[in-house]
């Protein structure tokens, strides 16, 4: 079984090397130790995370401009199906997700389910700001309504999925991609399970979703559609 780790990454110079590896640390005591790749979807970054990336061993895909979430989103599914992967594990390039829980997500898959979703809310979460944990919560309520599956959280980006979800479940938006793979996936009856996660204390303002209140306008707007 190959495994891909995929991080979308936009101005991490900071993060992105201690990212890698701490991944390396995790995964070179696991049975995958001999058949993963790190992936990283470098976003138009203008510092130096690209050539980070490579320094430290990952594969990195350089887009040309700032494209957003739901493209580095679509381009990392692309990049996991040509290099056959046959899981992939979806974290962030700044650290708040431990790489010490990515074999609980792998083990999940092992055991059968098709997206494993990394859930803060059941977790522990070291900080979050009440609008962010408010407009979680909401999204979540919603999600669940319309799957008729509960979720306690529909935002996370910490997240494993079989190479299947990756060739059947598309994901449209031009926005996001974290609501709706988890819309698509439970309504094409695949396996979806959420397990607790540690989410921890950022330090700096997040990259990839620059403005909240627009990101929330737009995924609200997604979610409906």
């Amino acid at each position: 079984m190959k495994l891909i780790i995929t991080i979308p990454a936009y101005n991490e110079e900071k993060n992105i090397g201690n990212v890698i590896d701490s991944i390396n640390s995790v995964i070179n005591l696991t049975k995958y130790k001999n058949n993963y790749l790190i992936l990283v979807v470098d976003d138009g970054s203008k510092d130096k995370t690209a050539e980070i990336a490579k320094k430290y061993g990952a594969i990195v895909y350089s887009h040309p401009h700032n494209y957003g979430l739901a493209e580095a989103f679509r381009t990392e599914l692309q990049k996991c199906i040509e290099l056959k992967a046959d899981i992939i594990v979806h974290t962030d390039a700044d650290g708040q997700y431990l790489a010490a829980d990515i074999p609980k997500l792998l083990k999940e898959i092992e055991n059968g389910y098709d997206l494993v979703l990394g859930s803060r809310f059941k977790g522990v979460i070291e900080e979050m700001s009440w609008l962010k944990r408010f407009g979680n919560i909401a999204f979540s309520k919603v999600i669940s309504q319309i799957t008729k599956f509960r979720i306690t959280d529909g935002q996370t980006g910490f997240r494993a999925f079989s190479r299947e979800i990756a060739l059947n479940v598309p994901i449209k938006s031009t926005h996001t991609y974290t609501q709706e793979q988890i819309i698509r996936t439970i309504n094409l009856k695949y396996k979806v399970k959420e397990i607790p996660v540690y989410f921890a204390k950022r330090y700096g303002e997040s990259k990839l979703i620059k403005n909240p209140l627009e990101y929330a306008t737009k995924a609200w707007i997604n979610i409906f559609r």
